[in-house]
């Protein structure tokens, strides 16, 4: 199951910066991964400084 983005999301792009896929982009809100990319490695999550990102 590929990990999510919640709304706490702050923008700050380290999770972007993590993802071996390149899975993580901007969005209109805040950063998104592309389910259909992501390898469900959890580098994402445990990069994010707030916690905001969550298997899906």
């Amino acid at each position: 199951m590929a990990y999510v983005i919640g709304d706490s999301c702050i923008s700050c792009g380290s999770c972007a910066g993590q993802c071996p896929v390149s899975a993580i982009s901007q969005g209109d809100a805040h950063y998104e991964i592309d389910a259909n990319t992501c390898i469900d490695c959890g580098s994402c999550a445990a990069q994010c400084p707030v916690s905001a990102i969550s298997q899906g």
